[in-house]
């Protein structure tokens, strides 16, 4: 008998395909195109959203802000050293004498008065001089605002619970507030340079001008916040009202035992706000207070052990204050609490207009600085003074 193969005999029933047209090749060549189709599509979107402009970019930024921070022209960016340049040139010719590109460079720095804000740079070196000056500024809390003044509501008066039967009447309570209005002033000075010095002249202008501003500006500021009255000017502290006192228990000297009443005034605020608090008084007072001791022989004062911190009383950080008055009857020569309860607001940064007209007859620019700046206490609770009397 003659042997037929299985596919010979399926001939007729199915046709089959050669070998050219196999399944699993089939189906291998369609994942090969499916694949080739991803990729191709892939690498359209790639192309798309190229990165390399991106990339280039922040490589750039990284740079600048691994820049070590310094005082040389070299260090600047192109826009804060065109800005400076400009302002040079504002302070020896006016305003007449910039040009467009140096007028653009300062523009947004116009102030809406007239004049021009100093560089970021200029006013960082005020703002230092300022605070060796002002130890409060740099202790408060120092805000800037955009109107004329700002207010904020504070509690004078809280809720009461009290104890009860199970069906007798409630004692109605309900808190009570007054509105603390804090007002920025100006404050203003002007300087006089003849033309002949800036046209001759051979060192850094924008340096000795900053330094011969910060000092005016720093030395009123100072005296504001530490004795102002709040007439036309800011409320320092030691005219603030509400703040608690402590008397020394001696017509004109801190009593005959000092030490204790150190104590006492360091205790006369909550525990949080002692925590947090840090005290206030002149070079004399701090000579006065570093002799005293305790019963066993032990120096109040404690000097810092490391460079920078500040020296300690009875375990809270010491702030000099040049505008506070001397140990004697009816003064209050020491404040202590947490600084953050006096508040700073800023309205206008320091600006600066030169004036090359107005005495030009006499060859002389001016220049005119100015501010405004306000200041009060917001939590008189916050703070203590010591009040030089008998009782």
């Amino acid at each position: 008998m003659k042997h037929v193969s299985r596919r010979a005999l399926m001939a007729g029933a199915i046709e089959l395909k050669g070998d050219d047209d196999d399944p699993v090749a089939s189906v291998t060549k369609a994942l090969g195109d499916l694949t080739k189709t991803v990729d191709d599509r892939l690498k359209a979107v790639e192309t798309k959203a190229d990165t390399t402009a991106l990339t280039t970019r922040l490589d750039a930024i990284e740079a600048k802000m691994n820049r070590p921070a310094g005082g040389d022209a070299g260090d600047e960016d192109a826009g804060a050293a065109e800005e400076r340049k400009a302002f040079n040139v504002y302070l020896r010719r006016g305003d007449a004498g910039l040009g467009a590109e140096e007028r653009k460079a300062l523009v947004v720095a116009t102030d809406a008065t007239a004049g021009f804000l100093a560089p970021t740079t200029f006013g960082n070196e005020i703002l230092k001089a300022l605070r060796e000056y002002s130890p409060i500024r740099q202790y408060a809390k120092v805000i800037q605002i955009g109107g004329r003044d700002v207010r904020y509501p504070r509690r004078i008066g809280s809720t009461a619970a009290t104890w009860v039967d199970e069906v007798a009447n409630r004692t109605e309570s309900a808190p009570s507030y007054e509105q603390v209005t804090l007002t920025p002033y100006e404050l203003a000075t002007f300087v006089e340079v003849s033309r002949q010095l800036l046209e001759d002249n051979a060192y850094n202008l924008e340096g000795e001008l900053a330094s011969d501003l910060a000092e005016s500006f720093a030395i009123a500021e100072g005296t504001a916040f530490a004795t102002g009255n709040g007439t036309g000017k800011p409320k320092g502290i030691l005219a603030a009202t509400g703040i608690a006192e402590v008397v020394s228990g001696a017509a004109a000297t801190l009593g005959t035992a000092p030490g204790d009443t150190l104590i006492g005034v360091f205790s006369a605020i909550p525990t949080a706000h002692a925590q947090n608090g840090a005290w206030a008084m002149n070079r004399n007072t701090l000579a006065t207070i570093r002799k005293i001791k305790d019963t066993t022989g032990q120096y109040l004062w404690q000097p810092s052990l490391r460079e920078g911190a500040p020296s300690t009383l009875l375990g809270r950080p010491v702030l000099e204050m040049v505008d506070f008055p001397d140990i004697a009857a009816g003064a209050y020569p020491i404040v202590f609490g947490d600084w953050s309860g006096y508040r700073i607001v800023d309205r206008v940064d320091m600006s600066i207009l030169s004036d090359p007209y107005s005495r030009a007859k006499n060859g002389i620019n001016v220049f005119h600085a100015r501010k405004r700046v306000g200041g009060d206490v917001t939590n008189p609770d916050r703070f203590v003074k010591l009040k030089i009397a008998a009782s």
